[in-house]
């Protein structure tokens, strides 16, 4: 991804070195598929595109693969090993990039993914005549003081700023202020850091769009409830081969012709479940052209999609098959069928339903030299 020169002189910390437990997710949440990135990559993309570089991460110790593949292909991107407070790890990117000596230095919360170009204009036009600037919005409900589980007195909204990230400063002042922290109170963020040490901190309109992710239903929100894909498949019957349908091994005078074991019910369920979560077909993720999948189970193709649909955040729904073949007939397998489905689906065997058909005849499959498959699944977020 290239960048844009458009802000010489101009450089981002992006923090994200904290756990995120609260998200609920199975990696840190800056680390996370999010609207089909890592969190982290959205906003890092956002200050790459506004012509920002070098941009430093602060990751969690042991996060470099995860981290450097979250990033990959953005210019400009130089990872930190962050602290154990968000202090110490801004301080270590800023520390980074002394060598460079930028200008003017963004700061970013890794869990705020989305960065609007009008909200880095408006910090940056900011710091002509101040040291550092804070993106704020207005508090619009009522506030009070809370005195255990009762009322207390009110607080005067008027008087308040909900407080957001980027916030920016003049390179030099802001490293100087995080060296002279004294470390006796945790801060907030680097706002706090500036004040502290005595620097002018203007105020700039923020933005909604800039919501941070905290809870585990930030991020099923941003999926939507249900997602559905289709697969179809089809494989020649020759003489000589396993016939393989729906993960069971079928007794028949013909098999299934095909680079793995060639189960065209399972291949069209595959590409069903890929193309729910718009993440291609199965040929992309198993070339054909690749011999370590000749012969291969296709158990394991199915395994794969799953596993990517929950990366993504969805689980299987329920499974829809018709297989299309004068013979075998189905009809004696159909359970075994269902439930070696249901166990790769990782789902029960009540939302796998496994149905053929014939063509009358007609056709391919009406003469007996193939077979195809149709496969709808539904995915559900959260």
């Amino acid at each position: 991804m290239a960048t844009s020169p458009s802000r010489p002189g101009t450089a981002a910390v992006i923090v994200a070195a904290g756990q995120g437990l609260r998200a609920g997710q199975p990696v840190p949440k800056q680390f996370a598929m999010w609207r089909g990135k890592p969190v982290v990559r959205h906003s890092a993309e956002a200050l790459a595109g506004a012509g920002i570089a070098p941009i430093v991460v602060a990751i969690p110790a042991g996060a470099d693969a995860i981290a450097a593949a979250a990033l990959d292909g953005i210019t400009g991107i130089q990872l930190v090993t962050g602290g154990e407070t968000r202090q110490q790890s801004v301080r270590k990117a800023l520390e980074a990039l002394d060598g460079t000596a930028p200008e003017l230095v963004l700061i970013h919360d890794a869990a705020r993914p989305i960065l609007p170009q009008s909200v880095i204009d408006r910090l940056v036009a900011a710091l002509a005549a101040h040291p550092g600037a804070i993106p704020v919005l207005p508090v619009v409900d009522s506030l009070t003081q809370a005195e255990g589980e009762l009322m207390g007195a009110p607080a005067r909204r008027e008087e308040l700023r909900r407080v957001q990230t980027p916030q920016a400063f003049r390179y030099p002042e802001i490293l100087t202020a995080h060296r002279g922290w004294s470390g006796a109170a945790e801060a907030g963020d680097d706002a706090q850091v500036a004040r502290a040490a005595g620097l002018a901190i203007a105020l700039v309109e923020g933005d909604e769009a800039l919501h941070k992710l905290t809870f585990a239903s930030d991020f099923a929100a941003a999926r939507p409830p249900v997602r559905i894909g289709i697969g179809y498949d089809v494989h020649r019957l020759v003489p000589g081969e396993e016939l393989w349908l729906c993960g069971v091994k079928i007794d028949h005078d013909k098999g299934l012709a095909g680079h793995s074991d060639a189960d065209v019910a399972i291949h069209a369920l595959v590409d069903a479940i890929l193309g729910a979560i718009g993440a291609g077909d199965i040929g992309s993720h198993f070339p054909p052209s690749d011999p370590q999948w000749k012969g291969a189970s296709s158990d394991r193709f199915l395994t794969h999609a799953v596993g990517l649909a929950a990366g993504a955040g969805y689980r299987i729904g329920n499974v829809d098959l018709t297989l299309i073949c004068e013979a075998p007939k189905i009809g004696p397998h159909r359970e075994a069928m269902r439930a070696r489905l249901a166990a790769l689906l990782g789902t029960g065997i009540d939302a796998v339903s496994v149905k053929a058909t014939t063509t009358e005849k007609l056709g391919f499959a009406g003469r007996g030299e193939g077979i195809a498959a149709q496969a709808v699944a539904t995915l559900l977020g959260g």
